[in-house]
């Protein structure tokens, strides 16, 4: 298994050009006993994805508890110290009009009884993953977009969400299809991810189908490239002999 999930990462790589590690996550029932767990708290759900690039680690509900809303997203059973915490912090978000009143309890929540998350690296992760993360740049988006048919006009009208940018990885199990994220201010603050990146999340379960279709995808826009290329260049001599 984990011999697929590298090959998978490195295709996903060199098709995309990634200069950042695809990371893996999995809802846990129990903490697992032969992986090591976060040694340190974390202000929030996503500042654990960007130290998931380089380890595979287990993160009890408990160190998700400092970001309310993100411990509520991932689907944990919440203490009432919490849930007090959630409802302080969304009235405060309502008040400088960052939310709406009405938008509090639509926010997606993953439907897992789970204790913690295993999170690492797609390339060595020990476990089938529930979802797979992916920081794109513009350029990579599209090609993501294409490969997984949302850029089809003849398809559903492309989905892609914001705030918060954790909200996606509920959206796209629970959908069973990869969803684009433009992020929040949270997930910017935190995980202090460039200006210029986008969140992909790709559940696990639809994997194989992505990198099938992304090879296809990739193809096709490296012939496009070509013949864009060469009308061009036919244009740019056209225009020189006038």
């Amino acid at each position: 298994m984990m011999a697929r999930y590298h090959e998978h990462a490195s295709e996903i790589i060199s098709l995309l050009s990634l200069d950042r590690q695809p990371v893996a996550l999995a809802f846990m029932r129990e903490a697992p006993v032969d992986v090591p767990q976060a040694d340190r708290i974390s202000p929030s759900s996503c500042a654990f994805w960007p130290r998931a690039e380089s380890s595979v680690f287990y993160a009890s509900a408990e160190q998700h508890h400092h970001c309310q809303i993100g411990a509520m997203v991932m689907g944990f059973a919440l203490p009432d110290v919490v849930v007090q915490q959630i409802g302080g912090l969304v009235e405060a978000m309502c008040g400088c009009q960052y939310l709406s009143p009405e938008e509090g309890e639509k926010i997606p929540k993953v439907e897992a009884a789970a204790s913690g998350i295993l999170y690492g690296q797609l390339s060595v992760f020990p476990q089938t993953p529930a979802a797979v993360l992916l920081w794109l740049t513009p350029a990579q988006a599209m090609l993501y977009q294409e490969a997984i048919g949302s850029a089809s006009w003849a398809s559903a009208p492309a989905r892609t969400t914001g705030r918060p940018a954790c909200a996606a990885i509920p959206l796209s199990i629970s959908d069973g299809r990869p969803v684009l994220s433009l992020g929040c201010k949270g997930m910017r603050t935190f995980t202090e991810v460039a200006d210029d990146r986008l969140l992909a999340v790709v559940p696990g379960a639809s994997l194989d189908d992505f990198v099938a279709s992304l090879r296809t995808t990739v193809s096709a826009n490296e012939n496009m490239e070509a013949y864009y290329t060469k009308r061009k260049a036919d244009m740019a001599a056209m225009e020189t002999a006038r």
